[in-house]
């Protein structure tokens, strides 16, 4: 490729739209219709990036450590991806989209009085085993919004709103309502269950914690009591 058709296509990626998470992705960033062959090529870094995120290595998430993995050139990465973050951004999109039958399913049926509390250990469990076959993709999720990447961000915001409706739905609030009582308590509780699962699945609090499985199961018993105990309260409420 010459100079300057290599100039004219970087200045034409870098004018191209971001591609949002979840959408039907049918042209590359060139304008390029995707056929068989770019629908496998983007397929190709989406699932070496995945690789890099959920093996045992620690090699860090680059553009090109990605380009590595997949065997393919940089500038065929920014045929699809105009960065690092919209790309880990597609990868978190399809990770997100295994929440629903991981642990999500469990909050639309309303649970029994009677049953309340082994109901909320299961749900903290099920999150908690989402959370740990994906844990590098999650952690690396809060680090961008921790240094200000307003995309994670609204990915999460995205994801994490249904979830606190479904609570709300189980203290039989309305979860239309962001003002209410109930949502606040949803909010509170659901930000107990992130910080905790994150705790848990930590590698340093692994290793540094004596009998960190045990520490682990007691702060998860914990957290399922107060999601109960906020359930209970409002259910009483109403």
């Amino acid at each position: 490729m010459s100079v300057g058709k290599t100039q004219s296509s970087q200045k034409a990626i870098a004018d191209a739209p971001t591609a949002q998470a979840g959408e039907d992705i049918s042209h590359n960033l060139l304008g390029q219709r995707l056929g068989r062959k770019g629908r496998d090529t983007r397929e190709r870094i989406l699932a070496a990036t995945e690789k890099l995120l959920t093996s045992e290595t620690d090699t860090p998430l680059s553009l090109s450590s990605v380009a590595r993995e997949a065997s393919l050139g940089m500038t065929t990465l920014y045929l699809y991806f105009n960065d690092l973050s919209e790309l880990f951004l597609a990868v978190l999109d399809r990770t997100m989209a295994l929440a629903e039958e991981a642990y999500v399913a469990k909050l639309r049926t309303q649970w029994p009085d009677e049953n309340l509390g082994a109901c909320c250990e299961a749900f903290l469990h099920d999150y908690c085993h989402f959370w740990v076959f994906r844990v590098r993709i999650l952690q690396l999720r809060n680090s961008y919004i921790d240094a200000g990447d307003d995309r994670i961000r609204a990915h999460r915001i995205a994801t994490t709103t249904p979830v606190l409706r479904l609570l709300v739905e189980q203290m039989d609030g309305d979860p239309d309502d962001t003002l209410a009582p109930t949502y606040a308590m949803a909010t509170a509780l659901w930000t107990g269950v992130e910080r905790s699962v994150t705790l848990v699945t930590d590698a340093t609090f692994k290793s540094r914690s004596v009998r960190a499985d045990v520490q682990s199961e007691l702060l998860l018993r914990a957290e399922a009591r107060l999601m109960e105990l906020g359930i209970r309260d409002y259910r009483g409420r109403s």
